[in-house]
């Protein structure tokens, strides 16, 4: 780079539910030419706008040429992409000689040495932090946004909500609090990230790439309880408490139950796993209160938490999984 901002940048799922509003947000700004990398084969739609690069995953010289040149990689990827995907990214960043990765996180805190512990897909995350400091090429930004609002809200298995049948399952009491942020949130979070000057310019030290560099940078659009979810979903339907039927189950009972049915082959386990364990009353979901955010020094905007239920709600009419 020969400025002290990143101009082109190359994202990774482009086309998806969190890699959409990435692209899109980073092209608002008017200061990032972006370029979408997508297999050869694929025909997914993607925002208008971005430059595209097909590329092979099976062939490594492809993934090299459509990356060099570029200042930063953003990598989204969804659960069923191949395991070995990222670490081919990464590897061909580093050959490309691409100065910023913005690994596939977007999650619960990564950090947590209990929560990774417990959950193992969110420990996979150091290991890769690791190998792109292991290339010596690259410095990774990591960036924790909590599990997704929309997404989340408008799972039952997740949530706790089931929105056809007005119940909710309250993990405890449903009053321990945890960050959770919105698509457009995290959207924004990028784009501003990435338009840091990278080494500071005379405002705050944090506001520069060069403070997060190799770092963890944790960003949210709400610290709710299931308890304040549930008086929105109230304040947005019209609904009266008593209108919905409540349950109350132990978390660590349900996140152990749900271990026991993942080794049982119960497919539909797995998100009450991931998610309950984030509901634990020893802070682990509530990284803002234990890291301190970047909502700030990012300028990300407040939100309606009503707003947001409201588009959770629409998704769970229709098809909560798309």
């Amino acid at each position: 780079m020969s400025s002290n901002y990143i101009s082109k940048v190359a994202i990774v799922g482009a086309g998806g539910r969190s890699g959409g509003p990435m692209a899109e947000e980073l092209l608002k700004t008017g200061k990032h030419t972006v370029t979408a990398i997508t297999r050869h084969d694929s025909t997914s739609p993607l925002p208008e706008g971005v430059q595209v690069a097909k590329v092979n995953y099976d062939d490594e010289a492809t993934l090299v040429e459509a990356l060099k040149g570029h200042d930063a990689l953003v990598i989204t990827m969804g659960a069923q992409a191949p395991r070995d995907s990222q670490s081919k990214l990464i590897r061909a960043a580093a050959e490309a000689g691409v100065p910023w990765v913005l690994p596939n996180e977007w999650s619960p805190d990564t950090t947590n040495k209990d929560l990774c512990k417990d959950v193992f897909i969110f420990g996979k995350a150091a290991a890769t932090r690791e190998e792109i400091k292991k290339l010596g090429k690259s410095s990774y930004l990591s960036v924790v946004t909590g599990f997704w609002y929309e997404w989340s809200l408008g799972i039952s298995n997740a949530y706790g909500f089931d929105f056809a049948d007005k119940t909710v399952t309250l993990f405890d009491e449903g009053e321990t609090k945890m960050n959770t942020s919105t698509w457009p949130q995290v959207g924004r979070a990028v784009a501003a990230l990435l338009s840091l000057p990278i080494q500071a310019d005379g405002g705050k030290k944090e506001a520069c790439l060069d403070h997060y560099r190799d770092r963890t940078v944790f960003v949210s659009s709400f610290c709710v309880s299931q308890r304040d979810m549930l008086a929105s979903v109230l304040r947005v339907t019209g609904d009266k408490e008593s209108d919905w039927t409540i349950k109350k189950e132990s978390a660590v009972e349900r996140f152990e139950a749900a271990k026991e049915g993942m080794q049982k082959g119960d497919r539909m386990a797995f998100a009450r796993w991931m998610y309950t364990r984030v509901f634990y009353p020893d802070g682990s979901g509530e990284y803002g209160k234990t890291k301190g955010l970047a909502n700030g020094v990012l300028n990300l905007p407040e939100e309606d938490v009503d707003e947001a239920t409201k588009a959770a709600m629409e998704r769970a009419k229709n098809n909560p999984y798309a």
